[in-house]
């Protein structure tokens, strides 16, 4: 019998992973915006209801029919909802980037005898599938990732389209960042330590230190450097310091004409229009992740460099593909038996499955989602 899959969330990710799980399984698209569904209009085979995702109650019954559960709903509601599903004794694959810390749910999940994975998107997702395959085969010493989604045109002011919430993508610019230099953690404030980056598909990005580690710092002690940068285009880190350091980033309420109002409110209110991607806009998504250590008593360099770009055909963004995709790919996983293992986990435990990072990229690789690979070797 053909597995029944509820993907929670119909936004861009969501209606991505949707419409890729159905070429294979019984898929229903669950949001609180009927509009969301007009995305499935090409696509009769997607069944879909209209819930409203933020009741956990509703979660429960909701999911109760399907044999697993997506989680693509937004960060905000993402720790209440995988907590909801683990209650309802579902297997899970989430791509929410919940601020909340995951890991702490897996002592429920191990007693409800089910299997999730969260993180699963491009970064963090796949970067930590990569490291979690290089951690299990070889003595890592450093991981670094640069990782960025753009759009191809440069329109002034801001040069940069969100797929996500623009409260969320500030967050990226609000938050210290933390990383991992010689064991130990440091913590820097959020758009430090800037760079700029040449790569061969797009010429120069500026990258700066970003939160993006995630589990890594948790699972991955035994590496001594570990860091994340976001990518954007040069100059982004200057007017992004400006509102910043103007308070538009602000959560904490102030009194304008006798109404309280937080200023991050405003502020995303007025960039979103800004930063939405308008129809026939074409985005890009590029990432490359460098590991370096010791493999059988030599020392290597893999280098794993993703440029992927908008799907003209079927009218996909960048960033869209490579998240939901890496999603769908885990969540085939975990059907064919790949991964078993009852309880929450970060995608690098994905990673260290044997076969798993092969698996995973050749899934991408037929849907034209292609990580060129290069290594380097020197004989101590």
């Amino acid at each position: 019998m053909n597995k029944k899959i509820v993907v929670l969330g119909a936004g861009l990710v969501g209606s991505v992973i949707a419409k890729d799980l159905s070429k294979n399984f019984d898929v229903t698209s669950v949001d609180i915006d009927s509009n969301a569904f007009q995305k499935f209009k090409d696509h009769p085979q997607i069944k879909t209801m209209v819930a409203d995702l933020s009741n956990p109650e509703i979660i429960r019954n909701t999911v109760a029919a399907f044999d697993m559960v997506i989680g693509a709903v937004p960060g905000f509601m993402g720790y209440q909802t995988m907590k909801a599903v683990i209650e309802a004794g579902k297997n899970m694959v989430d791509i929410s980037f919940m601020p909340e810390d995951f890991l702490q749910l897996n002592g429920l999940a191990q007693k409800n005898k089910v299997t999730v994975v969260a993180d699963c998107g491009v970064a963090p997702g796949m970067g930590n599938i990569i490291l979690g395959h290089h951690n299990k085969n070889m003595h890592v010493k450093s991981y670094e990732c640069l990782v960025g989604g753009l759009p191809f045109k440069r329109e002034w002011p801001y040069e940069y389209k969100a797929v996500f919430s623009p409260i969320d993508v500030i967050e990226e610019y609000t938050r210290p960042a933390r990383f991992i230099q010689n064991y130990e953690m440091v913590t820097r404030e959020a758009l430090s330590d800037p760079e700029l980056v040449q790569f061969d598909e797009v010429g120069t990005l500026e990258s700066w230190n970003s939160d993006g580690l995630r589990s890594l710092m948790q699972t991955m002690k035994n590496v001594p450097d570990m860091i994340e940068k976001t990518l954007r285009y040069p100059g982004c880190i200057e007017y992004l310091r400006v509102l910043r350091e103007s308070g538009f980033f602000s959560y904490d309420e102030i009194e304008v004409n006798g109404t309280k109002i937080r200023p991050i409110d405003v502020t995303g209110k007025l960039l979103f229009p800004k930063w939405q991607l308008k129809d026939g806009e074409e985005d890009f998504t590029i990432m490359r992740i460098t590991i370096k250590g010791t493999e059988n008593g030599t020392e290597k360099t893999y280098t794993y460099n993703l440029f992927d770009r908008f799907d003209r055909e079927n009218k996909i963004i960048s960033m869209a593909r490579t998240t939901g995709y890496t999603c769908t790919a885990a969540a085939n996983l975990l059907l064919d038996g790949g991964f078993k293992d009852t309880g929450v986990h970060a995608p690098e435990m994905l990673g260290a499955g044997p076969g798993n990072l092969t698996y995973i990229l050749k899934y991408l690789e037929e849907r034209n989602v292609i990580y060129k690979i290069e290594e380097e070797s020197k004989i101590k």
